[in-house]
């Protein structure tokens, strides 16, 4: 039985959790167009006859401005040493740069077994990314090059047998049915968040965090969920609450839906919204956020 960790990484917004949920074909992490919408580990299990492969969806790599970037960075970096095997995404139509490469020498300091995947094919000819995958074998530090289309589906069955033939055998981690290791309350506040990404423009969505403050399981009637969303500013909380609250009802509607369907039963969603001052840049309240491990 092949069973390992595989650590997918790469700059924001290169298609790292399109790629997991479509390799899981079930959403455990959150989606946007926005970059850094992942700011955890996340991670995915993928069961099979004849093999388990545990995934990491990691924040995307960046050169940190502020202490929250600085846990994402350690978190993603910190997902390397325990991989068996390393996914770096790049955007197959965007030309490399020196910061890709300065990234994959960084990750081979920590992990010298790495894919690398070209991902995007969907919107580029093949022609086009020739040089690209000439950049890349250059360098020298692959295992192979795998062009791929996380949205589409594209290449991922070649990718799932390319991954088994590099893991070790051995016996499996998790429970057979089990496709992630967080709880419940971590997926709702991921896909609370996810939908102030999807609504908000500007800092809004990057100056935010959940937190659920209280899930209660009723076996008569719906579950209730409160959950409490920190921004940084009093003028922030007003854009998040709207006129006459509108603004914020409307993020608890698509989220309820979302988390009734993921839960499969009925919920009461309350949203709350305070103020935490420079909460991305305190590292105390970072980790009472469960940012730094």
């Amino acid at each position: 039985m092949k069973v390992g960790y595989v650590a997918i990484v790469g700059q924001p917004n290169v298609g790292k959790s399109t790629l997991l949920n479509n390799l899981l074909d079930f959403k455990v992490a959150a989606v946007t167009r926005k970059p850094q919408t992942t700011r955890h580990q996340i991670r995915g299990i993928l069961n099979g006859e004849d093999h388990q492969i545990i995934f990491f969806d990691t924040p995307g790599l960046l050169e940190p401005k502020y202490k929250l970037q600085e846990a994402m960075r350690q978190a993603a970096f910190r997902s390397l040493k325990d991989a068996d095997l390393v996914l770096f995404m790049v955007a197959a139509a965007e030309e490399p740069d020196a910061f890709d490469t300065k990234l994959l020498n960084e990750i081979h300091d920590f992990n010298s077994s790495i894919i690398l995947l070209l991902n995007k094919m969907d919107i580029i000819s093949k022609n086009q990314v020739l040089p690209v995958m000439e950049y890349f074998t250059q360098l020298g530090t692959l295992k192979s090059i795998m062009p791929i289309s996380a949205l589409k589906k594209e290449g991922l069955d070649s990718l799932k047998e390319e991954i088994l033939s590099a893991l070790p055998e051995g016996q499996p981690f998790y429970d057979k049915d089990q496709i992630m290791d967080h709880p419940e309350r971590f997926l709702v506040s991921e896909l609370i968040r996810e939908k102030i990404f999807l609504r908000y423009g500007e800092e809004i969505p990057y100056a935010t965090t959940v937190e659920i403050d209280e899930f209660k399981e009723r076996k008569d009637g719906k579950d209730f969920i409160r959950a409490i969303i920190y921004v940084e500013k009093a003028s922030q909380k007003g854009i998040l609450i709207g006129k006459k609250g509108a603004a914020l009802k409307e993020v608890g509607r698509i989220a309820r839906q979302e988390i009734e369907h993921l839960l499969d039963r009925k919920v009461f969603l309350e949203l709350w919204v305070k103020v935490k001052e420079k909460w991305r840049q305190d590292e105390k309240l970072l980790r009472e956020f469960g940012y730094y491990n």
